[in-house]
């Protein structure tokens, strides 16, 4: 998810209430807020659970360099370049590099994960499927939530919302006002109802026909999920997956303002990047733990789909980089990596064949860099091969 908030309505002379969501985002104010969310807005816990399994492995430095835009540039230069507050890497389960250049960051940090939330909601869903809460990705919006009839949702599936080719919603331009995403944003810090948002929505192509990044379709395959478990949002990520994760820290989603306030399943979660790294770790390893099938395997493969065409790696258009394509809300990339993303510069990259898991929590001072993104994935990329050679060589 993007960022929640609302620089147009920002005034010279307004108070700070009035001008939060600005002044929260931009360096270096937001190194602060994205590790204490739960000071600022209303929170749900996701309880751990009673046993914890310590990430084996030590950490230890990681020399090596990348090459980027014709520099050869080291780690230290990443992480002051992209504005790097957590960094975590595991190799084959264990953690070999760690490091938490942020200023308030540090293993026990919690961290404003944004649209990676995005990717743990599709977790969750694997697992409702697999349980039978939801019946088939063929169903519809309105099986699930009937108070969508009649809406531009009507006709959208479960898959259509998936691939973010609902249909529903214009490109996400979080600095026009009066669009889709803008009063989404607006709502969540309490000016209007987040569900009247999604139901006001405009259609602008049929479901299925084309790509088209929406925070607005993750909203909903949360509340889709809710109604189909009959627990919000947290309680289901907590029982079904945090609980059995051995993680070191309860998470929590923090909710919107307005009433009846919801968790924002498309980008409040905040977890410790360890955490997350253990996340990483259930898909690189199709969804087992310890011997324990915690996430079908079939529904973790399906982030490997690369030939569905509008959905394909540099066929995503305007709302998705050359360099991604889409599955299941993970961001797909050429070798089988994939990587869940969130605004300014969170990343969970996951490339199950050298079995390498990175965490990157950023502070970038705006929502979206191009640049800073394809420096980030080269740098992620240069890991993953050094660590692929070192593996071989054991393996040799």
């Amino acid at each position: 998810m993007t960022s929640v908030i609302d620089h147009q309505h920002v005034q010279p002379a307004s108070s700070w209430w009035e001008r939060q969501g600005d002044l929260i985002m931009q360096r270096p104010f937001n190194e602060w807020t994205f590790t204490h969310m739960n000071w600022l807005l209303p929170t749900e816990r996701v309880a751990r659970g009673p046993v914890h399994r310590p990430l084996p492995g030590r950490a230890g430095p990681l020399e090596l360099t990348y090459d980027f835009d014709g520099r050869r540039l080291s780690l230290a230069d990443l992480h002051r370049r992209t504005y790097t507050t957590a960094f975590v890497v595991l190799h084959r389960g264990e953690l070999v590099h760690e490091t938490y250049p942020g200023t308030f960051a540090g293993p026990r940090a919690r961290f404003q994960l944004f649209s990676l939330s995005k990717s743990l909601t599709s977790m969750l869903v694997g697992i409702a499927l697999a349980e039978g809460a939801i019946g088939s990705l063929t169903d519809r919006v309105v099986d699930y939530r009937p108070d969508f009839a009649g809406t531009a949702y009507e006709a959208a599936t479960l898959a259509d919302l998936l691939a973010m080719s609902s249909g529903v919603g214009d490109l996400e331009a979080w600095d026009v006002p009066g669009t889709d995403i803008k009063r989404f944003e607006e709502a969540c810090l309490g000016r209007g109802s987040v569900v009247d948002v999604l139901r006001s929505a405009r259609r602008t192509a049929e479901p299925g026909e084309r790509f088209n990044y929406s925070t607005m379709d993750a909203q909903l395959i949360g509340w889709v999920l809710e109604a189909a478990t009959g627990m919000s949002l947290a309680a289901y990520a907590a029982d079904r997956l945090w609980r059995r994760l051995g993680a070191d820290r309860d998470a929590y989603y923090w909710l919107s303002r307005s009433r009846p306030r919801t968790a924002i399943g498309g980008g409040s979660f905040n977890a410790t990047a360890r955490d997350v790294a253990r996340l990483g770790l259930l898909m690189a390893r199709d969804g087992v733990l310890d011997g324990e099938q915690l996430i079908p395997r079939d529904w973790v493969r399906r982030t490997g789909v690369r030939d569905v065409p509008g959905l394909a790696i540099g066929a995503l258009g305007p709302s998705g980089y050359d360099h991604y394509g889409y599955a299941n809300q993970w961001w797909t990339l050429d070798g089988g990596a994939f990587t869940g993303l969130g605004v300014h510069g969170q990343y969970l990259f996951v490339d199950p064949a050298a079995d390498v898991v990175i965490v990157k929590c950023s502070a970038w001072p705006t929502e979206d860099d191009p640049d800073r993104d394809r420096e980030t994935i080269a740098a992620l990329r240069a890991i993953t091969a050094r660590l692929g050679r070192t593996s071989a060589s054991l393996v040799a």
